[in-house]
């Protein structure tokens, strides 16, 4: 969806819902890496049921992959997507069904989106082709080396990936292939149904899997606590995932880790961008250009059982004249997102989540349940007289949210030149090449770390990564680059593009008259047209209803979409109680084809049959001005052209049709064939209950008769069935569409056609908790925590309280350790009672895995961690590892006084201060033989005589 900063909003506000993916490797035997046995036990206490793949999420990182070199042909992406699924299968295990969904055609409220994303793909591709050209000549004009250019066909067009192409086609059938090999190998795959929704089936994928899920539930046989895992990276997963009501909903996704060095374009090498190349050696231009190898993305569990806890704390509403429903306000809170960004409406102007929206909404939506009486929405439908109080109350404040937000991006500038200019000093930092024990900027500190617990796993995890070795040889080969070619390094410092001017605003939200000029210079309509504006608010209102129902119910119209590129402001948003809810009923999808001319710009027509092609460059074609060469992109108040709108003309879907059908007849067969409307596919392995059922469809004669599946038989899986015209039944061959693969000889496997359940068209979907429906136990610290015994609460940090993720001692050590050797510590060490006049300056060990490292503690005298005999107060300066200071001595806490850290506990009892900071109670942390006898060491003699540094960490 398109909310760019909901994650990283929801995930820094809700830490615990994040979980890190145990993922077992395979053992390499002679080279060879054998897969894991995947019918056994899952190594992150938990056992999925059902695995769904939003497969775009999957194809665009394997068909063009940032961390990688990318793939030389069509054929190396597919082997790269079945492994990527491999990897999923092995990480989450399902134990009945997974369902893979590929988009199909959208509904036209996305398909604008769709284009927009397209046309500006094509326009950057066009603007970075020609950049690098006029880069490549200026450099060789100088006498710099570049490897050989790649021939122009070479080139992966990225909007193949779209449904009715030749791409995707073959992808349909590489993945029938794929899913029959390792229903007759994989002992994982042997009991479960697997259910490919090919790009010929309308619908995003997403919204496949969604519909499935909600049609399974209204089942009778339906089991209410099947554990469901869907893997995306869409925001939008993570509604959609809690719209289900499910209690075992988990979403699986690739880490996102910000800031990832990106290979420049003309030498494939990091630490630059294209316009600072300075090339490379001439000795290394002969050989093939290639990225450098990135570490393997790492994937991570979203817990949605644990987010409603966090919700359900945020949205209690007590005092309410009517009982208190929980998951209703969940709805609403879902619905309130909708304002901030999706991928059908603008998101409102005064609504941006990094500004805290979503809160703002929470408190006035709390005021509008107290006031009006009642919810929102109910089963994904708008109560559109209580969205008029949400949206007053949201105008009264317009003025001093965009007031309040100009303020704080005019500071946020002043710093960020401030930051530039010290950046471009002479005293910057010289860097040199970053290994483990080389030293760092003097000024340049850590950073802190918020979550010691989980950056532990995650060093712990780099440190056996196979990969470790291959990005210290990355960061090497960038380094020693920079230090043989000092312009590389001068560029690289005096970036001119970090003092950008501010981009041209002719709106100014935070001046008197905001509201006037932005709809003079977004819509171009008159100061006095009042009607206008509330034309457009009844059309965004409309657009509200309509994505709810989207994703409660499934797509109301496949016509609809907001006719605007811009949205209203809240204020305008008035008397919109009476509009209706309601929408055509009826409406079909584009066909595959029709989609492509709908969404591509003229220099992908390659994909396109060639009469259909006429039609988006020919100058007498009816509906040239659909494909504009080139278009204003309206950076709207933004910095960067990726935040822009691009003013694109709507597509009229009459004009579009009239025009498609002078050219229809010209198809192929093979054209028509990918331009049909398709069907799910349902397959079984020889070993799956439902096998001999479904082989006996294909003994009859009516080979297209519809059978309702026996439930018993498919796990309470609800549908119907019926025989697929390009099936491989059992004894027979599937060939392989790949040349590297085999021929998969003595098929066991089945495939069927399959249709979810059949409702009556007036049926509504319930928002609800089933009945029997059971929730894992809670994993966040309740209101009444003292309950728990001690005052103490542990917090659940994996799927289970007794998990081995929590338990791991080696995760616990590192915990320590980085609280040792993080700056977010250092307010907490300003004693200065010992023989020392400074504490000490605490500096993290490794630049790679722990931040910009010294080494050690850089006290006033010497001596080692584990060395010497002990200084005047602080650990010295040099190596961890050495003699005996830190070990000495039996005592495994502070000394030999556990309990009090010294003979005189009494003197640090006051409770206001965590760190026992009163000291007038004796002398035993001044200099004393017990509590300074190591920092928490094991006893001994060293560290003595005033280690006033080291109290308050434990």
């Amino acid at each position: 969806m398109g909310v760019p900063a909901f994650f990283r909003w929801l995930s820094r506000k809700y830490t615990s819902i994040i979980v890190h993916c145990v993922e077992e490797k395979g053992k390499e035997i002679d080279g060879v890496v054998a897969p894991n046995d995947t019918s056994q036990k899952n190594p992150n206490d938990v056992e999925f049921d059902n695995l769904y793949l939003d497969m775009n999420g999957i194809i665009h990182p394997c068909c063009h992959p940032e961390n990688k070199p990318a793939p030389q042909n069509e054929d190396e992406m597919m082997v790269d997507i079945f492994a990527y699924i491999d990897r999923i299968f092995n990480i989450c295990r399902p134990r009945k069904l997974l369902y893979m969904a590929i988009d199909g055609v959208a509904p036209r409220a996305k398909m604008n989106q769709q284009r927009s994303r397209r046309f500006r793909a094509s326009k950057e591709s066009v603007e970075t082709s020609n950049e690098k050209s006029r880069i490549r000549e200026e450099m060789l004009s100088k006498g710099y080396h570049l490897p050989p250019e790649k021939p122009k066909e070479s080139k992966f067009d990225s909007n193949c990936i779209t449904p009715g192409t030749p791409f995707m086609f073959r992808l349909a059938e590489c993945l029938r292939f794929y899913i029959h090999d390792r229903l007759n190998n994989d002992p994982g795959w042997a009991n479960i149904k697997v259910i490919l929704s090919d790009a010929n089936v309308p619908g995003e994928g997403e919204h496949k899997i969604m519909d499935y899920i909600r049609r399974q539930r209204a089942q009778p046989d339906h089991d209410p606590n099947t554990h469901h895992c869907l893997c995306g990276a869409d925001a939008d997963l993570i509604m959609l995932g809690l719209a289900t009501h499910e209690p075992n909903f988990t979403i699986i996704r690739e880490e996102f880790k910000p800031n990832q060095p990106k290979p420049c374009e003309m030498c494939a090498q990091l630490g630059h961008e294209m316009k600072e190349c300075t090339g490379l050696p001439k000795e290394e231009c002969d050989k093939p250009l290639e990225k450098l190898m990135g570490a393997e993305q790492e994937f991570i569990f979203i817990r949605l059982p644990v987010l409603r806890e966090h919700l359900q704390q945020q949205l209690r509403m007590d005092g309410l004249p009517f009982e208190y429903n929980f998951e209703r306000a969940l709805d609403d809170w879902v619905f309130m997102c909708f304002f901030v960004g999706n991928d059908f409406l603008p998101h409102l102007p005064s609504l941006e989540i990094r500004e805290g929206a979503i809160d703002r909404l929470v408190n006035i939506y709390k005021q509008c349940v107290y006031k009006t009486g009642g919810y929102l929405t109910d089963s994904g439908v708008v109560n559109l007289s209580r969205v008029q109080y949400v949206m007053s109350e949201l105008g009264k404040v317009e003025d001093e949210i965009f007031k309040t937000r100009r303020i704080k991006d005019l500071e946020f500038r002043r710093r960020d030149k401030e930051r530039n200019k010290r950046l471009k000093n002479d005293d910057k930092p010289k860097w040199m090449l970053a290994g483990q024990y080389n030293p760092a900027p003097v000024n340049s500190g850590s950073n802190p770390i918020h979550n010691p617990r989980q950056t532990a796993a995650d060093m712990r995890r780099q440190i056996h990564s196979p990969h470790q070795n291959q990005s210290y040889a990355n960061s090497a080969n960038v380094s020693s680059k920079m230090m043989h070619n000092p312009d590389a390094k001068r560029k690289f410092y005096n970036n001119e593009d970090d003092d950008e001017d501010e981009p041209e605003d002719d709106v100014k939200l935070w001046e008197d008259g905001w509201k006037d000029r932005y709809y003079k210079s977004k819509f171009n309509v008159d100061n006095n047209d009042i009607k206008f504006r509330h034309q457009v608010a009844n059309h965004y209102v409309r657009g509200l209803c309509w994505v709810l129902r989207y994703y409660y119910q499934g797509c109301a119209s496949w016509k609809w979409y907001f006719p605007y590129h811009y949205a209203p402001f809240a204020s305008d948003f008035m008397n919109i109680g009476d509009l209706s809810n309601e929408f055509e009923k009826h409406t079909q999808p584009f066909k595959p084809l029709e989609q492509l001319m709908g969404v591509f710009p003229a220099a992908s027509r390659q994909f396109l049959p060639p009469t259909w092609q006429r039609l988006m460059i020919d100058d007498d074609s009816p509906i040239i001005d659909f494909y504009p060469i080139d278009f204003k992109i309206d950076l709207n108040g933004k910095k960067y052209a990726w935040q822009g709108v691009a003013l694109l003309p709507f597509v009229d879907e009459i004009r579009l049709k009239a025009a498609l059908g002078t050219v229809y007849d010209d198809l192929t067969e093979e054209e028509k064939f990918r331009n049909i409307r398709g069907n799910d596919r349902l397959f079984v392995s020889s070993k799956h209950p439902m096998q001999s059922f479904l082989d006996s469809l294909y003994e009859g004669s009516q080979t297209d008769r519809k059978v309702q599946l026996n439930t018993k038989l498919s796990q309470g899986m609800g549908g119907a069935v019926w025989c697929d015209e390009i099936a491989v039944l059992p004894g027979h061959t599937v060939f392989s569409p790949l040349p590297q693969l085999k021929d998969l000889n003595n098929n066991q496997a089945i495939s069927v056609y399959f249709k979810d359940p059949t409702f009556s068209e007036d049926f509504l979907f319930p928002a609800k908790i089933l009945p029997n429906a059971k929730f894992p136990p809670p994993s966040i610290k309740p209101d009444s925590y003292r309950d728990y015994g001690n005052n103490r609460y542990r917090p659940q940090l994996g799927f289970q309280r007794d998990s081995g993720y929590r338990d791991n001692k080696d995760v616990d050590a590192m915990v320590r350790m980085i609280r040792h050797h993080t700056s977010s510590y250092n307010q907490q060490t300003p004693y200065n009672d010992g023989r020392g006049r400074n504490p000490g300056v605490m500096i993290p060990p490794t630049a790679e895995t722990y931040g910009s490292a010294r080494g050690g503690y850089m006290g006033r005298s010497g001596g080692n961690w584990h060395g010497g005999a002990g200084g005047s107060g602080n650990f010295g300066k040099g190596n961890y590892y050495g003699g005996g200071n830190r070990g000495g001595g039996s005592n495994t806490n502070y000394g030999s006084n556990r309990g009090g850290w010294g003979s005189n506990r009494g003197g640090y009892n006051n409770p206001n201060d965590p760190y026992k900071r009163n000291r007038q109670g004796g002398n035993q942390w001044e200099g004393g033989n017990n509590w300074n006898s190591g920092y928490r060491s094991r006893g001994g003699g060293g560290g003595g005589g005033g280690n006033q540094y080291h109290r308050g960490y434990y």
